[in-house]
């Protein structure tokens, strides 16, 4: 079987290079894009590169920013600039292939397989894409180009700004091998102490690690970091369709602030499940499962999801089992980070159903009708012309709209093919 051509681009320090482009005088100060300054709450989202030198990490809070960088000027985020602009480099990319899977807003994979017979060397044709994007967004992007995703994502992660890295079966040993475990896409802090706990710190040696009892140690998770460590990723580029069915709904969000308590989180789900409901609502499905993903301070990842007993498309209920899946398996000792949630098991919305004696069906019909008319006011006001008391506790954890401005940091790779339940 001949192998694909997949490019990976990824918009160097995408937010922060948007808004250089915007304000290039920012480009002669340390900056950063993050949450609130004068609360000095939040976490770096991005920085420039004399951030970068200053010491300052993406994903660390701001306190830690001004601890390494006193003078950082801290930009808040501007959505809907990032959107525009991140779509005009797609844009480009769909000229080269229609089977273009984004990443989050900065990055997105490109099967470009078919593109040979027009450009028979991959690095013309990433270079040909990489000066187009300078050129006509005026963002740069480093480009890894291998045959599968996985490759051609740490290729693009290697050289900064405007790299093109190409990875073959033939070099993966001399380029991918020698790199830490953790440089291996989903090898997090907790996975790398898991591997370190066997002696293994390369990708080489997760490579060459005896599957069996790898798979003994970690389970599913296990194989497939060992896959990937051995070039055998097969995943396919998903290419979003109209014509894709949906197979479920969610939304995820970083917190400007890590929350420690259920208690705390509980507005954020609110607003996360009421936008869920939502949706579901403007495609007629409703669906029987809902999963949670939760991220802590620390960067470890945990899933799990719950069947219930009707399938829905009420916020309440949603949300109902939204915190009771995170107050039986999250341990708030570790504060969180982020969290998401979703729903699947979808099918169309029908307004017949069977009768349980366990539900109280007079109930869903008002918790039904209060979703309607809060879309209702909200379409005709704006969405913040109606909010749950809850939300209005601390509005800066809670002032954002997933609905219209869109699901920044993607859950997680795995989504879609299986929940993982534990820490990836």
């Amino acid at each position: 079987m001949e192998d694909r051509t997949i490019l990976h681009i990824d918009i160097n320090h995408c937010y922060a290079q948007i808004e250089e482009m915007k304000y290039p005088a920012l480009r002669q100060i340390p900056m950063a894009v993050g949450g609130h300054e004068e609360a000095r709450h939040g976490i770096i989202l991005a920085k420039n590169d004399l951030a970068k030198k200053a010491g300052v990490l993406t994903g660390e809070s701001l306190r830690e920013a001004y601890d390494a960088c006193p003078e950082l000027l801290i930009i808040p985020p501007s959505y809907d600039d990032y959107i525009y602009y991140t779509e005009q480099v797609k844009d480009i990319c769909r000229e080269y292939s229609d089977d273009i899977e984004p990443f989050g807003l900065d990055e997105s994979w490109l099967d470009c397989t078919h593109c040979r017979n027009l450009y028979s060397d991959p690095l013309a044709l990433a270079d040909r894409i990489q000066q187009r994007i300078l050129e006509e967004v005026g963002l740069t992007v480093s480009i890894g180009i291998s045959y599968n995703k996985v490759f051609a994502k740490f290729g693009s992660d290697l050289i900064k700004p405007s790299g093109l890295t190409l990875i073959t079966r033939e070099n993966y040993k001399q380029i991918v091998w020698p790199h830490p475990a953790e440089d291996l896409l989903f090898v997090g802090p907790a996975t790398k102490r898991k591997l370190k706990a066997r002696g293994i710190d390369t990708i080489g040696e997760l490579a060459q690690y005896p599957l069996h009892y790898l798979k003994q140690a970690m389970g599913a998770a296990g194989e497939v970091i060992w896959q990937f460590a051995n070039g055998e990723d097969r995943s396919e580029v998903s290419a979003a369709s109209s014509r894709t069915a949906v197979k479920s709904v969610g939304n995820s969000m970083t917190m400007i602030h890590d929350v420690n308590s259920a208690e705390e989180l509980e507005p954020v789900f609110w607003v996360l499940c009421e936008c869920i409901a939502s949706r579901l609502r403007d495609c007629g499905m409703e669906g029987d499962t809902v999963g949670v993903c939760m991220r802590s301070s620390g960067l470890d990842w945990m899933q799990c999801q719950f069947k219930m007993p009707q399938k829905t498309s009420l916020s309440q209920e949603i949300m109902k089992t939204a915190m009771m899946l995170i107050r039986e398996r999250y341990d708030f000792s570790v504060p969180m980070r982020a969290a998401g949630v979703s729903v699947f098991g979808l099918r169309p919305f029908s307004a017949t159903r069977q009768m349980s004696i366990f539900t109280d069906e007079t109930q869903r019909e008002k918790a039904r009708k209060a979703d309607l008319a809060m879309d209702e006011i909200r379409h005709k006001y704006g969405y913040y012309s109606i909010r749950r008391c809850c939300t209005m506790i601390d509005r800066p954890l809670t002032e954002f709209n997933p609905k219209e401005e869109h699901t920044v940091h993607p859950i997680g790779y795995f989504q879609g093919r299986k929940m993982i339940d534990g820490t990836v």
